[in-house]
């Protein structure tokens, strides 16, 4: 028996988020559906990193499964990627030990959104980035960002609808963002990220940038500890699962 560590990236246009779902295309269904194949009809289960959401894209989403066939790494990702569809690749297969595990084991998750601001929509952008017509002070969202770096319990910047138990406390690394062009990129990495965090955060910094928040509302959002205190969710079509790191990397 032996455990695969799999580094895979995907569009996640065409799919009902990543996590299995009755019914439904999900990436866990079609990579589950590849490694069955390869294992003449045996069900294997895999183990990601975490989920993520409908419409939410990956570069580097890690997952992990066991096997006993005696193929070398080389071969799994010939194989997985000859099987899977074009919206799904299998970028690295990596041999770990019995006791790794792609969730726990993970000690930093970098994600990024990207944001189109221009008075003109891009058709060809618009699964891969939140469109925002309006004029905002980059400057002012660079301070703001710095606002989200450190240790902080973060409920009022997670959807009302997650389902974690106990603390809500996370450290964010580093939260940044540059413009080029007409493109934002907001970058979040962190020990931790809670459901739609990513987005509930851009969502107040695009608010601040706009001018419709200030610093203090931020400042007050982390007293009140109340989803409700915080601004809209932007859309997941801007947002990418960027790296998952762990000590052995």
């Amino acid at each position: 028996m032996q455990k695969l560590k799999c580094t895979v990236s995907y569009d996640g246009t065409n799919f009902s988020g990543s996590q299995i779902q009755p019914n439904k295309r999900t990436i866990q269904f079609e990579i589950e559906k590849a490694i069955k194949k390869i294992h003449k009809g045996k069900q294997i289960r895999i183990y990601a990193s975490g989920r993520t959401d409908t419409g939410v894209h990956a570069v580097g989403q890690v997952f992990h499964f066991e096997t006993d066939l005696l193929i070398p790494r080389k071969n799994w990702k010939k194989a997985l990627n000859a099987i899977l569809p074009d919206d799904i690749y299998i970028k690295k297969v990596e041999n770990v030990s019995l006791n790794f595990h792609a969730q726990f084991d993970a000690i930093e998750k970098e994600y990024r959104y990207f944001v189109l601001n221009n008075k003109e929509t891009d058709v060809f952008k618009r699964n891969y980035s939140y469109f925002y017509p309006f004029a905002i002070d980059m400057d002012i969202i660079k301070q703001a960002c710095k606002l989200f770096e450190g240790t902080h319990d973060f409920t009022s910047f997670c959807s009302a609808r997650s389902t974690v138990k106990g603390t809500k406390v996370r450290t964010l690394y580093e939260v940044s963002c540059e413009k080029q062009a007409d493109e934002i990129v907001f970058i979040l990495r962190g020990n931790g990220f809670l459901y739609n965090m990513v987005r509930i955060i851009v969502g107040v910094l695009l608010d601040v940038g706009s001018g419709k928040l200030s610093m203090n509302d931020i400042e007050e959002m982390f007293r009140k500890r109340d989803r409700s205190a915080a601004g809209k969710t932007v859309p997941p079509t801007g947002l990418f699962l960027w790296t998952v790191k762990y000590e052995d990397d």
